[in-house]
């Protein structure tokens, strides 16, 4: 157990135990009375939450998917700002991204169930590679108001993210924001099921 002594494994630990709090659960309930992983696409994040509430109170539905947005987002934010400051390393920092975004997607306390984990790796991304996430929000800004459909939206901006940070940063090692996309892109296979079948809503 000596491991939890070293501050990485702490900071990793905390990473993934604070990216796992379902907030748009949280909320949802609390303030709506409604089970968001009973309804809709059965997801805790933003988007779900938002399509969930609204079907009983509209105005309450877009201020508890905003404060889901956000608190998803930031989540990740925190331990890597406390890290970043006590001077870890970058390769340390990138080890907490990457948990934080596995916490939120595979929470712990959900019995490793979770949500898509677009808002938190927004959040950690931001983070560590600004210019190429202000890039992805642009994408899925762009996509939201033509298309209207999330799930292609984001996969539209991680899609952009991943090539920007290449094209960007070619030498630095992108094993992480790989992996990070991937857990994205695995998180979305249902969605994209949806997709392909024509049956993915719109967010209206």
């Amino acid at each position: 157990m000596d491991f939890l002594f070293n501050t990485n494994a702490q900071f990793f630990i905390a990473a993934y135990l604070i990216g796992g709090i379902p907030f748009g659960l949280l909320l949802a309930k609390k303030f709506a009375g409604v089970d968001v992983q009973s309804s809709g696409s059965k997801s805790i994040g933003a988007t779900n939450v938002l399509r969930v509430v609204k079907e009983t109170n509209p105005s309450l539905a877009k201020k508890l998917g905003a404060a889901t947005l956000a608190l998803d987002a930031i989540k990740g934010v925190l331990v890597l700002a406390v890290a970043y400051f006590m001077g870890l390393s970058e390769a340390t920092l990138w080890g907490i991204s990457v948990l934080a975004v596995i916490g939120h997607c595979y929470s712990p306390y959900l019995g490793f169930e979770g949500g898509k984990g677009v808002a938190t790796g927004m959040g950690v991304m931001m983070f560590m590679l600004p210019l190429e996430t202000v890039i992805a929000l642009v994408v899925w800004a762009v996509g939201a108001k033509v298309i209207r459909i999330s799930s292609l939206s984001s996969l539209t901006a991680l899609l952009a993210l991943v090539v920007a940070s290449f094209i960007l940063h070619p030498d630095m090692a992108h094993a992480p924001v790989l992996i990070i996309g991937f857990v994205l892109f695995y998180k979305h296979i249902p969605n994209i099921i949806r997709l392909i079948k024509g049956e993915e809503k719109r967010v209206v």
